[in-house]
């Protein structure tokens, strides 16, 4: 560089802050017609400065100059250069822009190997495949030879976007192209293998290496050995090891490291912490001593696999050895007590943190959040926000995310809403993953239009609507009833992405790009699992039939859920051998049966009274150590109550007992109302007995053996029964107090009914107003003139009241008795203006009218809360204008703060929303 372009460098350099003033200096000395070749040596320099800028305007006139300067060959390195730079600075798009008018306007020109790889490079760090092929191709063209390293980088973006064989056949090409592959060019390929699963074709490189005479590294040989660790090769890792010896190659910590993580992360914690123990005391062998990340990964591992005690030894192992603990590892300890249901030592364990001056950082917080929400714990959780708030640390959009999801969880609209207000107001604007857990909630709760509002106000605030999305949509629909709906977005995602949620009639969604293939929102295993489900709910098996081979057509190969949903609608159709020819097409692809899978059978084989087939299959799942549960037995019970046999299904119910697993109330209301109909009513009583002290003083259970007692005619156990029912402060509405009062009426127990009633009035109860009648018929017949007017006021007031609203609503057992009582009904005016014969209620009712009147019910309309009302800014909302998504930048939650967060799948099984989700 000669004294003028240093002169013209350092003068542009005083003017960085001044960027405008630099360009004015450099365009007029490029423009000047004695510019000469050396000048343009400061373009690097003012190419950075434009960059910084963001003077892109300035940058295209710079490249229009140079192309128009002569000689052509200096002027043209100089935009090489400019190209560089913007690739580095990533600029990517406007270098390929430049790159690529250069080699239209001077093809002949031959840009430098060195360039090309800065392209290939900055394109495999944004993963742009696309342009690494174009680039390879161009070079073809531009006759430019590869270098090794070239190769190495294309072989890694082949790699790294799942294209295995070609980057086996570009690595195989490198001798053809007069290129030596060296141990980074192994090293590359090894990992791609490794990633794939595929650790023997990597350990075939590693013999190759040997053949071609490269030596490898410590890298190659640690990731075949955590590889191979991984897939459960323990004994072909232990081999790698020995190998690595003999070459040379003694294992480091990162070789034992990748052992134990590759195991742990496999479940195979015991072989792990063996490794570890040797790594501790076996000195003599020349093992690298344990550090800080060894016994972070085997806390991991003792968390995961629920081993508490071990984890706990190795904390205090941790903390004799180093005399503390890393904050890195609290948050693991942290973690695993909260997946644990270990809360009150996690909150210790936090403290702990706060005495020894190891401050926790939001992620910390939000673990502890994480776990109290999925424990329903929301009053604990907003403490440790305010906590968190109080040393100094503001809640972030994850911390929020949590909090809203446990409030969605419950079904709290109105304190959800409150959480959104509160996030948005502090400057914590919602992700789309926030957005889901509302759209969820409001598709939950049966608000379809303010979920239609909420997917509006998703697309126009810039907050991205993605599969997961999608899904909620599907769901909310096919349990609204709108299936056909939910079918034509399916087949329209193939095609249109999100921007099918435009069936909705939603205009702005109707403007989602969704044309980069890259970003669409397709269809995956969970959107046809909703869909089917929800047409095998529906009885539309055919159609299912058909998304299900759709589903295949397109590569999403069905899993368990899929099959054990076609299975249980089969069996519970009575279609049971179609359900198991589905099975036999389950198995034939692989997926194993489970405990869902058993169950449906057992329950289509229980609907057909096929006992023995049952056994069968008990005994099968035996044999593959899958434990029933209580549906399962409660299946069993109730076809063997069914079928008459109530001493075996007694005899089922001690099978559960013995096994650990609890009873539930459906399986005590099987026995006791099959005892009743026997009219084995000791032991239906000594069942009923056994279930009060497993499942407690259960209403279910109380109104059930009322109910059949007393058609059965036992009116005094009944009685004495219900008493204690209204004494416990029971729900009425399942006991058949009606049929109650009416037979002692005809039991002439006058005094007894009259008492029942006035109990029911004392304890508050809002019951029928109808249960008077039969006690004012008899006492009309009677001649009891006063005391049945006085019961008709009474029942004048009650109907008239405001409990009446809350009164106990009709059950299914009141009305399969309906028939059999006049009374039964749960209408009592229907039942005051009947024809039976006897007019003396309607003529007493028609006295206390004339003085009382009909009255209303009066109805109780539940508080409406919208999540929507707030989110107008500037529009009346009860947060400041500024607080606004019109001016906040909608996306994806920042950094590493979140937990192990809940998933939008839409399964029985799952939560909707994932950890991983957020995460990522």
């Amino acid at each position: 560089m000669d004294q003028t372009a240093k002169i013209i460098t350092k003068a542009l350099l005083k003017n960085t802050t001044n960027p405008k003033l630099a360009w004015h200096l450099f365009k007029r000395v490029v423009s000047s017609p004695t510019t000469t070749n050396i000048s343009l040596h400061p373009v690097p320099t003012i190419t950075r400065i434009l960059i910084r800028s963001n003077m892109f305007d300035e940058i295209d006139t710079l490249h229009s100059l140079l192309i128009a300067l002569k000689p052509h060959k200096s002027s043209q390195s100089s935009v090489f250069s400019m190209v560089r730079i913007l690739a580095e600075m990533g600029f990517l798009d406007k270098a390929f822009s430049q790159f690529k008018s250069m080699r239209i306007h001077f093809p002949e020109n031959q840009p430098s190997i060195y360039l090309y790889n800065v392209l290939f490079e900055c394109c495999i760090k944004e993963r742009r495949v696309d342009s690494v092929l174009w680039l390879y191709n161009d070079m073809a063209v531009a006759k430019v030879s590869p270098e090794t390293y070239t190769f190495n980088l294309l072989i890694q973006a082949l790699c790294d976007s799942g294209h295995l064989e070609e980057a086996r056949k570009l690595f195989d090409k490198m001798s053809e192209k007069g290129c030596t592959p060296n141990g980074f060019s192994f090293g590359i390929l090894v990992r791609g293998y490794c990633r794939a699963g595929l650790s023997s074709e990597g350990l075939e490189l590693l013999g190759l290496m040997r053949n071609l005479g490269v030596s490898p590294n410590k890298v190659v040989y640690n990731t075949l050995i955590s590889c191979f660790c991984r897939e459960g090769k323990t004994d072909g890792a232990e081999k790698l090891v020995e190998r690595m010896r003999e070459d040379g190659l003694f294992p480091d910590v990162v070789t034992f490291n990748s052992r134990i993580s590759a195991l742990c992360k496999g479940g195979k914690v015991l072989e792990a912490s063996r490794i570890f123990r040797d790594m501790q005391i076996d000195e003599e062998l020349g093992l690298p001593r344990p550090n800080m990340i060894t016994y972070n990964l085997m806390l991991e591992g003792f968390c995961k696999e629920g081993m508490l005690e071990d984890a706990k030894t190795l904390v205090e192992s941790i903390i004799n050895s180093y005399g503390f603990m890393k904050l890195e590892t609290y948050n693991i300890w942290l973690l695993g007590l909260i997946r644990n249901r270990k809360l009150l030592e996690a909150q210790v364990v936090l403290k702990e943190m706060v005495d020894k001056g190891m401050e926790p950082n939001i992620y910390s917080y939000n673990i502890l959040m994480d776990g109290l929400c999925k424990n329903r714990m929301l009053s604990d959780a907003r403490m440790v926000m305010n906590l968190m708030r109080n040393s100094g640390i503001s809640p972030d959009t994850v911390t929020y995310s949590i909090l809203l999801h446990g409030y969605c969880s419950e079904g709290k609209a109105f304190e959800a809403n409150n959480i959104l207000h509160d996030m948005i107001r502090n400057g914590c604007f919602p992700t789309t993953y926030t957005c889901n857990i509302l759209l969820y909630s409001l598709y939950k709760e049966g608000r379809i239009s303010e979920a239609d509002n909420l997917l509006q106000k998703m697309n126009e605030k810039g907050c991205g609507l993605d599969t997961v999305t999608c899904n909620i949509v599907i769901h909310g629909l096919c349990i609204s009833g709108k299936l056909d709906k939910a079918i034509e977005i399916v087949n329209e995602m193939w095609t249109h992405g999100s921007a099918a949620l435009g069936n909705l009639g939603n205009s702005f969604i109707g403007l989602v790009d969704d044309s980069n293939i890259k970003k669409k929102c397709l269809p995956d295993l969970i959107t046809y699992s909703t869909i089917i489900s929800g047409l095998c709910k529906a009885g539309r098996l055919d159609e299912a039939k058909k998304k299900f081979i759709e589903m295949m057509g397109n590569n999403l190969q069905p899993d368990s859920v899929i099959y054990d949903t076609f299975i249980h609608s089969f069996c519970k159709e009575g279609k049971i051998s179609s359900a198991f020819r589905v099975l036999k097409d389950m198995e034939k692809r692989g997926c194993n049966k489970n405990l869902q899978t058993y169950n449906s059978l057992i329950l289509g084989l229980g609907n057909k009274n096929q006992i023995f087939e049952i056994y069968g299959l008990m005994d099968e799942m035996r044999e593959r150590g899958i434990s029933p549960n209580v549906f399962t037995y409660n299946t069993i019970i109730r076809c063997l109550c069914e079928g008459g046999k109530i001493e075996d299904a007694t005899s089922s119910l001690d099978e559960m007992l013995q096994k650990g697993i609890y009873p539930n109330i459906s399986s005590f209301r099987m026995l006791v109302k099959a005892f009743c109909e026997a009219r084995e009513f000791r032991v239906a009583q000594e069942v009923f007995e056994i279930a009060v002290s497993i499942c407690g003083h259960n209403e279910g259970l109380y109104s059930l053996f009322f109910n059949e007692l007393l058609n059965a005619g036992e009116v005094s156990e009944a009685k004495q029964l219900f008493e204690f029912s209204l004494d416990r402060s029971f729900y009425l509405g399942n006991f058949l107090y009606k049929d109650l009062i009416d037979k002692l009426c005809k039991d002439e127990q006058l005094e007894v009914a009259s008492g029942i009633l006035h109990k029911m009035i004392d304890k508050g109860y809002g019951f029928d107003p109808a249960s008077f009648m039969p006690l004012i018929d008899v006492l009309g017949k009677r001649g009891n003139k006063h005391e049945a007017d006085e019961l008709a006021e009474r029942m004048m007031e009650m109907a008239s009241d405001s409990r009446v609203a809350n009164k106990v609503h009709q059950s299914a057992g009141e009305l399969a008795h309906k028939k059999q009582n006049k009374y039964a009904g749960s209408d009592w005016q229907t039942i005051v203006h009947r024809d039976d014969g006897s007019g003396i209620a309607l003529k007493t009712l028609k006295q206390v009218q004339k003085g009382w009147g009909q009255g209303n019910i009066s109805s109780l309309q539940p508080q409406k809360y919208d999540f929507l009302d707030y989110w107008e800014g500037g529009n009346g909302g009860p947060y400041p204008e500024h607080c606004s998504w019109d001016n906040a930048l909608v996306g994806p939650a920042q950094g590493s703060s979140h937990p192990d967060v809940p998933s939008v799948g839409l399964r029985k099984h799952q939560l909707p929303f994932s950890a991983e989700e957020l995460a990522s």
